[in-house]
């Protein structure tokens, strides 16, 4: 039982937290059951596990998924309250905390032929969201593009619900990175409130990648040259969707169009 909010393992998981951390180590500190679960699922093995036994002891699932990977021979650390309180950022914990290494090696599909970018898109919960629609969608690969929250951000983990363990994502600080992993995609579209061409009448069945921007100020210059405008029509005096809602309704008349064909 770690016992001590000073254990040497327990400071180093609570680093993660900080973004430079988890890159400089390869890793991110993942919490609850859902996430490890499908991280775990995903052949994912976790550096180490933290629990709270009495937390666990109340949750069913909690004791299941602990009890599967201390047989598989996880590295499973039994923690008092107190010291899970400090790995913890939810207000109801439901009483494991891993480490994990960064999902940045799932391979791509070669050529790409669906893939969506997320160019300034700084709201975590939109960014989350959206990797979660796209891994639902069959999006082969998501490029978190310039400006973009990064994508193990708490916020964004938790909002993605165990999607960055299964779609290949990349990050790009420039447009040219972007191209680059786009490769030889000829249509690149970008989701704008005014745009004229309705997202329904492209043709998703052909290689092509959809760009979201951020709500405040929209995707950035090299993004909008490079892409033509789609826009979802609405009624009502409406006049946008929130992000995640706009991409994820996109995304799956893309896939709707890429299943039938």
């Amino acid at each position: 039982m770690i016992t001590s909010i000073h254990n040497p393992r327990v400071k180093a998981a609570r680093k993660l937290v900080d973004r430079k951390e988890r890159y400089a180590v390869g890793m991110l500190l993942a919490e609850g059951v859902r996430m490890i679960a499908d991280a775990v699922q995903c052949g994912v093995e976790p550096l180490v596990v933290f629990y709270d036994p009495l937390a666990v002891e109340a949750n069913p699932a909690a004791a299941t998924l602990l009890a599967a990977m201390d047989a598989g021979g996880t590295d499973c650390q039994a923690c008092t309250p107190e010291v899970f309180a400090t790995l913890t950022g939810t207000v109801t914990p439901q009483g494991l905390v891993a480490v994990l290494p960064l999902p940045l090696n799932l391979p791509f599909q070669a050529p790409l032929t669906f893939a969506l970018v997320l160019d300034a898109v700084r709201d975590p919960g939109n960014a989350g969201t959206l990797l979660r629609s796209a891994a639902a969608a069959g999006v082969q690969a998501v490029i978190f593009g310039p400006q973009t929250v990064d994508p193990f951000n708490d916020k964004v983990l938790r909002a993605g619900m165990g999607a960055h363990f299964r779609v290949p994502l990349r990050i790009c600080s420039t447009w040219e990175q972007v191209g680059q992993l786009l490769g030889s995609i000829p249509h690149i579209y970008l989701a704008e409130a005014d745009a004229q061409l309705a997202y329904d009448q492209v043709d998703w069945r052909v290689p092509c990648a959809l760009v979201v921007g951020g709500e405040a100020s929209g995707a950035g210059a090299p993004a909008r040259a490079a892409a033509t405008a789609i826009a979802i029509p609405m009624h009502g005096g409406v006049e946008s969707l929130n992000a995640a809602v706009a991409g994820s309704i996109i995304l799956f008349e893309a896939a709707r169009q890429r299943r039938e064909g």
